[in-house]
């Protein structure tokens, strides 16, 4: 196995005298800024905090010796980050480019010590200058680059771009303020500013020389220049400068690593110095308060016409400049324009980047000056593209009016797209005009709309859903139309996720378990995880196991005592719902679950009752009133069940505050039921129930999204199966849904929907739930009610498998040792072979070697 990197210098003329074998000997010098050692690793620590920061240990504060230590990782990310850019330069190998508006990276100290299998070095350096390096990570400041799914995958697919040796770019936003910060007062959901940047980045590198000028409103002039073609000149009202800010994504022991390139928003001149003499102090700096908004925040609140216009500008932005950055990438090699998807395999991140698709077109026409069959035809071959959803009003669209404000050019090219495409499918489909209609890329209604996915399936050569079930039913609903036009189009590539942040890193106990029985390969091939399945029934290895997780559960119960004032008990089951507070997810069938158990032990304080921590997390859009209210039930609930001493701390309810990557890699280890509770049929895939399953947690869930995947991996006798299928909730919804039958004939639930409109759990304010109740008796579109019987049954099933300790550590064994699939790196190797056509391209670098420890 690959072990530390060690760069090193030579001095001639110096005799090794303890080893003298007559022959010239030299002594190895380890090179300051890329040295392994732990003295070199002091030292650059140590110099980092003089030189950098100009601190000396006297005044030096917690904060300045993280940077200190960040700069000294760094310094060992550079070399390779350095070869890689390179290789990829002088190289003809196709680039993957990957678009995406969210970045939900995570920390990135710890991370890139696991990739550099440096950690234990830099603990040892740290404690030898009296640090502590738990304590030093800990100080770090996520950056605040994602909300949720979308930006966890594509930092998990960056991690294995790189492990996996893959050429890669990822772009993206430098979000100034990242998803807001959560705090709970008074059970309610409170957003604070994420300025994440407040501290400085010392893993980014901004590149002040590479900008690009992306324009904004404005007219178009039209024109036939001297050889008779029809030209097109963008007048615009705002041009903004983006501005490349680079940071080193490395793979895990490997030389790669590729560039995750942000984009900052500023002003081509930041201020107007004939304003400011003329007395006009706020218009000299006006410019560049707009063109900085657009970078400012990541997505704004678009209930207003003016949060709208900005999100689509931040779209825009961001893919124009990535664009314009690939074309001078692949000029700068001396290739032609002709060529560029040759180059570049660019990939759609969902729809928010589909503005890419007339971008390209438009930087090929009118300042490349292709033909239009030319310029379409590179765009297909170029693009591909990611759906996220199936809820058909997650489907981007944007107003015709607003979109021409903005983008006057691209709407001019969009209906030039269509007049086109539908002249096709006019023929292909004629007399099924709903086809017709459906398939446009302009839709009608009250308002004219461009239709995003539309326009990134017909921009694209390949579409892929993120789950097997996924994939399947966009066939059948939201891209029905679209497969049955170009069927060869679709494939499914179900998501993953990285081994080496959500095992190595978040759970090294674990780690070490597994590792000492069946190597340390599986952090790079997860399918090795299934060496594990021989020692399931062993009972020495099962307590080692089940020891592992009660650690994690006492470092989590120290965590929400230290944090919340909540004392839970280790020893109860940990049954966890983190994630995205959704109607869809469902947060609240498990509070009405909490709810029916209190109320069996209300009614008999003696009875038998598996102890349980119920532990939730997740942010809601802060327009979102549902499930605001769902954040406020959750908090309410936990007040009452928290304190009554008829419970005897036998039922505890926590909401950890603040959802984000660094609380995640604390809540996952410790997790023994995870809660995938969604309506079937609504996620596309979920990444949080594989985290969680790899971490030995046993899943209660529905046939819904990658569910149906894990439990097809772990064996259904492993895996807690309740409601309705996607086929069955169809049916329901179809056969005239009536949430308030299963109301009324279910005594359990009607008796926990009335405690809660009687004010139970909300100091007998009636009217606090009201609508989140209401909702439910009335409409309940995601089959809550529905579901509710069957959910109680299987845990029932959940707790009496609990009491079975051997037996649920076999299970939680097996929940392991059979997610190889769910790696991101297979998910990678899958775009690669049939999307991409990309290959693996290992970095060299002659001024290191190889070393065993």
């Amino acid at each position: 196995m690959k072990k530390n990197i060690k760069n090193t210098e030579r001095e001639s003329g110096t005799e090794d005298k303890s080893s003298y074998s007559g022959a010239h000997q030299y002594i190895e010098r380890e090179d300051s800024r890329t040295g392994l050692s732990v003295e070199t690793l002091k030292k650059a620590i140590s110099n980092n905090l003089f030189y950098v920061q100009a601190k000396y240990p006297e005044i030096a504060t917690r904060n300045d010796y993280y940077m200190a230590l960040a700069y000294a990782v760094r310094d060992r990310l550079l070399q390779r980050w350095v070869a890689s850019v390179k290789q990829y330069i002088q190289g003809k190998e196709r680039i993957v480019s990957y678009l995406s508006a969210e970045y939900l990276l995570g920390p990135h100290l710890a991370n890139n010590l696991i990739n550099l299998g440096i950690y234990n070095e830099v603990e040892q350096a740290c404690e030898e200058l009296g640090l502590n390096l738990d304590w030093l990570i800990e100080k770090e400041v996520e950056p605040g680059l994602g909300n949720g799914g979308l930006g966890r995958l594509a930092a998990c697919y960056m991690d294995s771009l790189a492990t996996l040796e893959v050429p890669a770019i990822g772009y993206g936003i430098r979000y100034q303020f990242g998803i807001f910060e959560q705090d709970i007062r008074d059970g309610w959901q409170v957003e604070d500013t994420d300025n994440w940047l407040r501290r400085g980045n010392p893993w980014e590198i901004a590149r002040r020389e590479l900008s690009y000028d992306v324009k904004l409103g404005g007219h178009i002039q039209h024109y036939i220049d001297r050889s008779g073609k029809f030209c097109s000149n963008w007048i615009p009202e705002l041009v903004v400068k983006g501005v490349a800010y680079d940071t080193p994504i490395l793979g895990y022991k490997v030389n790669t690593a590729n560039t995750l390139r942000l984009w900052k928003s500023e002003a081509p001149h930041s201020f107007d110095f004939q304003s400011f003499n003329a007395g006009e102090y706020n218009n000299a700096v006006n410019q560049k308060i707009i063109c900085e908004n657009i970078s400012k925040v990541l997505y704004p609140n678009d209930e207003q016409r003016e949060g709208k216009i900005l999100r689509l500008q931040q779209q825009y932005f961001f893919v124009s400049c990535s664009l314009q950055d690939m074309i001078n990438i692949h000029l700068n090699q001396g290739e032609k324009i002709e060529d560029f998807d040759k180059k570049f395999a660019v990939q759609l991140n969902d729809t928010h980047p589909a503005i890419g698709v007339v971008e390209l077109m438009r930087l090929l026409m009118d300042e490349h000056l292709l033909d239009w069959d030319t310029a379409w035809n590179i765009t297909t071959k170029t693009f591909a593209y990611t759906n996220h959803t199936l809820l058909p009003e997650a489907l981007e669209t944007w107003d015709l009016e607003l979109f021409g404000s903005v983008l006057p050019r691209h709407l001019e090219l969009i209906y030039e797209i269509n007049r086109r495409f539908l002249d096709f499918v006019t023929i292909k489909f004629f007399g099924d005009n709903q086809k017709i209609s459906n398939l446009s890329l302009i839709g009608e209604g009250k308002k004219k709309h461009v239709r995003m996915a539309n326009l990134a399936c017909l921009g694209s050569h390949a579409i892929n859903g993120v789950a097997a079930l996924h994939s399947d039913l966009l066939k059948k609903t939201v891209l029905k139309d679209w497969y049955e036009l170009s069927p060869e189009k679709f494939s499914n590539k179900t998501n993953g996720v990285t081994p080496r942040r959500w095992m190595v890193l978040s759970n090294p106990k674990l780690t070490k378990l597994i590792s000492d029985k069946i190597g340390e390969g599986w952090i790079k091939d997860l399918e090795e995880l299934k060496g594990l399945e021989k020692y399931a029934d062993d009972p020495e290895f099962q307590q080692a196991w089940m020891k592992v997780k009660l650690d994690q559960k006492k470092t989590l119960a120290k965590k929400i005592q230290r944090r919340l004032g909540i004392k839970v008990d280790p020893e109860s089951m940990f049954d966890i719902q983190v994630k995205r507070i959704h109607e869809y997810k469902r947060q609240h069938l498990n509070v009405l679950h909490v709810i029916a158990l209190y109320n069996q032990i209300k009614k008999n304080p003696d009875m038998e009752v598996v102890p349980r921590t119920f532990i939730f997390a997740g942010k809601s859009a802060p327009g979102y009133r549902k499930a605001k209210l769902i954040i406020k039930l959750i908090n309410s609930v936990g007040e009452v069940v928290n304190n009554d001493p008829d419970i005897k701390g036998r039922l505890k309810v926590v909401f950890y505050p603040n959802y984000n990557v660094t609380n995640a890699q604390k809540i996952y280890p410790a997790a023994d039921l995870s809660e995938q509770i969604s309506t079937a049929g609504k996620e596309a895939s979920g990444t949080g129930n594989m985290k969680l399953s790899m971490n030995g947690a046993l899943t209660i869930g529905t046939l819904d999204g990658a569910n149906v995947e894990i439990r097809d991996c772990v064996g259904e006798e492993n895996f807690f199966l309740f409601g309705l299928t996607a086929d069955e909730v169809s049916k329901t919804k179809n056969e005239g849904y009536r949430p308030k039958h299963y109301y009324e004939s279910n005594p359990i639930l009607r008796e926990a929907i009335d405690q809660i409109n009687a004010g139970y759990f909300s100091h007998l304010d009636v009217n606090t739930f009201r609508e989140l109740t209401d909702s439910l008796m009335y409409d309940d579109q995601y089959l809550l009610f529905a579901d509710f019987h069957s959910y109680l049954e299987a845990q029932e099933k959940v707790s009496e498998a609990f009491k079975h300790k051997e037996m649920w550590a076999k299970m939680s064994i097996l929940n392991t040792a059979r997610m190889g699939k769910f790696s991101s790196d297979r998910s990678i190797r899958e775009y690669c072979d049939e999307i991409w056509k990309v290959k693996s391209v290992p970095v060299e670098i002659d001024s290191i070697k190889i070393i065993e420890k």
